[in-house]
């Protein structure tokens, strides 16, 4: 069955005669005779398209089109008359109608636009459910942890997320700050909206300005042609700033501008251009001391820190260690397709003792690495890179360079002899390796 249709017609036989070859195409048909007889069969039934006429006894058929949308907004509609205007079609369209035919020039039409509409109303619905899908992976549900000081700052995320409130989340490199944006767009009502990331200190303040304001052709060299910036494409939903602190003065007055009307004007242009964008921005600097002395704008850290959120770093939430790495773990398994990998309780133990000064990001590193490099389906410390061990405390019973060579050797047999590789996977360089492979004497593959 290709989908339901819902003829709306108060001419008992053009809804009979349109149900007979609608169905000859295999889709299945309701017919209505008014049009609240038709909004009650369109609450109760799965509709994608609605072919209804303008005159109607109770309603003016392309008014109901609003109606229509409001109720179910990825159904189409097909409004049908005897005697067309332009007005009426124009305003068809206006209210969100698929198209507009007049009676008897229909016959040939109805079907192919019939199959059109259907495939616009299908994308709509799995570009819907993918949306939906998103926002579920990003919620705050997703966030894994238990820890009080976690727990405060969700609580805190939670409430803000319904507002359209500047936040500035704080805390060190690697502790979530990008997921705690994500999920503060996706859980409020921007969510059906874009969510879009620039991390400031990925470009010099030339470039930054171009990415965040776009460019007017002609605005420098290489600029053939207008280019859009990230403010414009994160018009109606979410624009996240990672890194602010590394905002240059001058681009940080543009911002402040951005802020407080919103509007800016692109590279090598004249004209404002207004925008409806929430801004979220981090940072691992302290930006009050900044500010203070004259590194960061005063006026822009007050306008930013309106609501101010601190992310706890990982050693002082260390109850949610093992939960993360058991999390990471299967993430990391289920996308290499490797059998079910567990962990012993001495490497859990071992990883909620580690420092983590990368925090999160470390973590997951780690886990992606152990995952890649592993044999067996349990893992224990002896698996952990040598380098892991330089901040943490170890027993007796572990003995670091042994660890190290198991470690060089796995490694190795990974890349298939490839000292290159191999030197980049362990994050060394190439001499230290030949001189760790002669040190240790491990075999050439």
């Amino acid at each position: 069955m290709n989908g339901i249709v819902l003829i709306i017609d108060d001419e008992k036989k053009i809804c009979s005669l349109l149900s007979r070859i609608i169905e000859l195409e295999g889709f299945k048909t309701l017919q209505a005779n008014t049009g609240k007889e038709g909004v009650k069969l369109l609450k109760t039934n799965e509709v994608s398209i609605v072919i209804s006429d303008v005159k109607l006894p109770d309603v003016n058929g392309v008014a109901l089109v609003k109606d229509i949308k409001a109720l179910k907004p990825f159904v189409e509609i097909i409004n049908l008359t005897a005697y067309g205007t332009i007005a009426d079609g124009v305003l068809a369209i206006k209210n969100g109608a698929f198209d507009y035919l007049v009676k008897g020039d229909d016959n040939d039409k109805i079907i192919p636009l019939l199959y059109k509409a259907m495939d616009k109303a299908n994308l709509q619905q799995r570009v819907f459910e993918l949306e939906h899908k998103v926002a579920r992976k990003h919620s705050f549900a997703t966030i894994v942890g238990q820890s009080k000081a976690l727990k405060e700052a969700i609580d805190l995320a939670k409430k803000v997320s319904q507002t359209d409130t500047t936040v500035l989340l704080l805390g060190e490199t690697g502790t979530g700050k990008e997921v705690f944006a994500q999920s503060i767009h996706y859980e409020s009502p921007r969510a059906m909206k874009p969510f879009v990331a620039l991390n400031c200190s990925g470009f010099s303040p030339e470039l930054l300005e171009s990415e965040l304001f776009g460019y007017k052709a002609g605005a420098f060299t290489g600029a053939n042609k207008d280019k859009k910036g990230l403010l414009e494409e994160a018009n109606g939903g979410t624009l996240f700033l990672d890194e602010i602190g590394e905002m240059n003065l001058d681009l940080q007055a543009k911002l402040l501008r951005v802020l407080e009307n919103q509007s800016f004007i692109k590279v090598g242009d004249t004209h404002t251009q207004q925008v409806n964008v929430r801004i979220l921005a981090a940072t691992n600097k302290d930006l009050k001391t900044d500010a203070a002395s004259g590194k960061f704008r005063s006026d822009l850290y007050y306008r930013l820190s309106v609501f101010s959120i601190t992310l706890p770093p990982l050693r002082d939430r260390k109850g949610d260690i093992p939960a993360l790495a058991k999390f990471y773990l299967k993430e990391f398994s289920d996308k290499v397709n490797r059998t079910a990998i567990e962990m012993d309780d001495k490497m859990l133990s071992v990883l909620a003792e580690h420092s983590w000064k990368g925090n999160i990001r470390e973590l997951k590193n780690v886990i992606e690495r152990l995952v890649i490099l592993s044999d067996g389906n349990t893992l224990n410390p002896s698996a952990l890179p040598p380098e892991f061990f330089e901040f943490t405390p170890m027993e007796n019973n572990y003995n670091l360079q042994q660890i190290e060579k198991q470690h060089i050797q796995k490694v190795l047999i990974h890349t298939k002899g490839n000292k290159t590789e191999t030197s980049r996977l362990l994050g060394i360089g190439l001499t230290t390796l030949y001189r760790k492979i002669e040190e240790y004497q491990i075999k050439e593959l």
